[in-house]
């Protein structure tokens, strides 16, 4: 066992995006972070950035598919020997994939569901025994402002992202009395590459009957990807969930997005449909 004072954190997801930063930042707050990436060959932006952020000792470059369920307990298992813990999990790794229903392939509905969420699933069972034993830890998983509302052409990222969150509600309430606490971090529309790899994982025939709507959905999810804010404040916050004695579950983050959440939950459903379907046309 790898004697360290440093608290250990496991992140997955980290060749990009917010896997990545969340990386570097935690290294940067004293953290010896594992860093899983699927690919190792992909590792290399984030020794780039870990490096010229002066905490590339701090981080550790792991491979791990979290849709390979026996790889997932086997690595765990391996830092848990190596460090004797986790003292925090950030469940980052998935991706966005989008089209109509009737168009969507039901295998890429479940290939969405093996990462987005029987992934995360799978890595927060294997850490979970460790984390009870000790009565200690975070587990931070992150969801998206598309786990508490629905968008059309959107519908297997969205399913994902609502078992997040009604998973995450669950596991809360049962790890709450061993000390153990599980956040949602609810982004909103960030510069990060989930908007170039979901624009491309869409697509439609061009005699889909869906192709008017789909054309004016991909204009509008390309103006938003465009504008989208620079991703740094979801970074912090997960920070300060890292720091936080007793976090909340619930941590929207980004314009407009708790506006939105309050809308739908108070408005009549009618009206909502006309506000969405409205700025959608527009």
């Amino acid at each position: 066992m790898t004697q360290t004072k440093q608290p250990i954190a496991f992140v997955t997801g980290a060749s990009s995006g917010f896997g990545l930063l969340t990386s570097v930042a935690l290294a940067g707050e004293g953290y010896h972070v594992l860093a899983s990436i699927r690919n190792l060959d992909n590792r290399k932006q984030l020794e780039a950035t870990a490096q010229e952020a002066g905490v590339i000792d701090h981080i550790e470059p792991i491979q791990l598919d979290v849709t390979d369920f026996s790889a997932v307990e086997a690595v765990i298992q391996d830092v848990i020997k190596r460090y004797g813990r986790i003292d925090l999990l950030v469940n980052n790794a998935g991706y966005a994939a989008g089209g109509f229903t009737e168009e969507f392939a039901v295998e890429e509905w479940r290939r969405q569901f093996e990462t987005n969420f029987f992934g995360m699933v799978a890595v927060t069972k294997a850490v979970l025994p460790s984390m009870r034993k000790r009565r200690s830890g975070k587990i931070v998983n992150i969801s998206s402002i598309s786990g508490r509302i629905g968008f059309p052409a959107m519908g297997p990222y969205v399913a994902s992202k609502f078992a997040v969150e009604g998973f995450s509600e669950s596991l809360r309430l049962e790890m709450l009395p061993y000390g153990v606490y599980v956040v949602l971090i609810e982004p909103g529309s960030y510069k990060t590459n989930i908007w170039s790899k979901g624009l491309k994982a869409i697509t439609f025939q061009p005699d889909s009957p869906y192709e008017k709507e789909m054309k004016a959905i991909l204009k509008y999810v390309n103006q938003i990807a465009d504008t989208a804010s620079d991703p740094s404040e979801v970074i912090e916050q997960i920070v300060q969930v890292a720091k936080s004695p007793y976090p909340k579950l619930r941590y929207p983050v980004g314009k407009g997005v708790t506006l939105g959440i309050v809308l739908k939950n108070v408005l009549p459903w009618k009206w909502w449909e006309k506000i969405v379907t409205k700025q959608i046309r527009q």
